[in-house]
C-alpha cells in the first residue's frame, strides 16, 4: 500500500510541475503559389528555423508541414507532418505559376482533413497569401472553417495583404487588438488600440477575424516586402508572438494528461476510503 501511495505522489508532482506535459506542437504552413509570392516563399524556411530554435530554448519540440495552393486548387501536400529539415527542403518545391484565383478556405480545409497530426500535440496553422478569399468551394464558409479549426483546437495566424495601424503603420495585430510596430532598428514595439485597415478584396473580413477568433494574430505581408529593417522587424515580431501563442495554446491540458489526473484522484480516493 505504501508503494502505491508513493507512486501516486510522484505522479501528482510530475503532473503539476509539467514533467508529463508533452510540449509538442504541429506547425502547418499553408502558402499561396502564385507569381507574386516569391518573397514569402523564400522567407518560410529561415523563419521556421528561428521559430524552432526559440521553441527549443523553452523545452518544446515542433513538427512541421507545408501545403501549397494555387489557382482554383484545394491544396497539395509538399511536406506532411514531420521534421523541420524536411519542411524546409520542401519549400524549394513551391511554385509561382499559379493564377489569380486562390481559395484559402479550401486550402485550410484540405490541410485539416488530409494531414496526419501528432497525437496530443497543439496545432498551429499559418496561412500566407497576398490574395483575398476567392471562392472555389462555395460549401466552405467563414463559419464552417472556424468550426473545423475549433474542432481541432487549432490556432490560426495569417500573413496577408492587409494594412494595420496604431498611430502609424503596424506590422500586425493580435487577438486582443494589440498592434506591433517596427522600431526602425529591426525590433518592434506594441501599441493599442490596433486598427484593421481595408485589405485586398475581402481579406479583412475573410481572413483577419478568422485568425483572431482562434486566438491568433494577423500580419501585413507588405511590411515583409518592404525589405531592410522593416522586414527584420516583421520577422522578429512574427516569431516572438507566435512563440507566445504556442506557449499559451500548449497550456491546455492534453487528453492523456487529463486522464492521468483522473487516475491519480481515483487512486488517492481509494486509498483514503480503504483506510476506513
Amino acid at each position: 500500500m505504501k508503494s502505491i501511495r508513493v507512486w501516486l505522489l510522484v505522479l501528482f508532482l510530475a503532473l503539476f510541475t509539467g514533467q508529463l506535459s508533452a510540449g509538442v506542437v504541429d506547425v502547418v504552413v499553408i502558402v499561396d503559389e502564385s507569381a507574386s509570392m516569391s518573397t514569402e516563399h523564400a522567407w518560410i524556411s529561415p523563419t521556421l528555423g528561428t521559430l524552432n530554435s526559440e521553441l527549443a530554448l523553452l523545452g518544446m519540440s515542433a513538427n512541421y508541414a507545408l501545403i501549397g495552393f494555387a489557382d482554383g486548387g484545394q491544396g497539395r501536400t509538399l511536406a506532411g507532418i514531420g521534421t523541420l529539415a524536411a519542411t524546409q527542403t520542401a519549400t524549394s518545391s513551391l511554385t509561382t505559376g499559379g493564377g489569380p484565383t486562390e481559395d484559402g478556405y479550401a486550402a485550410i480545409h484540405y490541410a485539416l482533413n488530409n494531414l496526419t497530426f501528432t497525437v496530443g500535440a497543439a496545432l498551429n496553422v499559418i496561412l500566407i497569401t497576398d490574395e483575398d478569399r476567392d471562392t472555389a468551394n462555395s460549401a466552405l464558409t467563414y463559419a464552417s472553417i472556424l468550426a473545423e479549426l475549433t474542432a481541432r483546437n487549432a490556432l490560426l495566424n495569417v500573413a496577408v495583404n492587409n494594412p494595420f495601424s496604431c498611430s502609424g503603420a503596424a506590422l500586425g495585430i493580435d487577438k486582443a487588438g494589440t498592434a506591433y510596430k517596427a522600431d526602425g532598428a529591426g525590433g518592434y514595439t506594441s501599441c493599442t488600440p490596433g486598427v484593421i485597415g481595408n485589405g485586398q478584396g475581402n481579406t479583412e473580413t475573410a481572413y483577419v477575424p478568422l485568425a483572431q477568433a482562434t486566438g491568433g494574430a494577423a500580419w501585413d505581408l507588405n511590411r515583409l516586402r518592404a525589405g531592410g529593417l522593416t522586414a527584420t522587424s516583421f520577422t522578429n515580431a512574427f516569431v516572438d508572438i507566435k512563440v507566445t501563442e504556442i506557449q499559451q495554446h500548449d497550456d491546455v491540458p492534453e487528453p492523456a494528461t487529463s486522464a492521468l489526473v483522473g487516475l491519480a484522484l481515483i487512486g488517492f480516493a481509494c486509498l483514503r476510503f480503504g483506510k476506513r
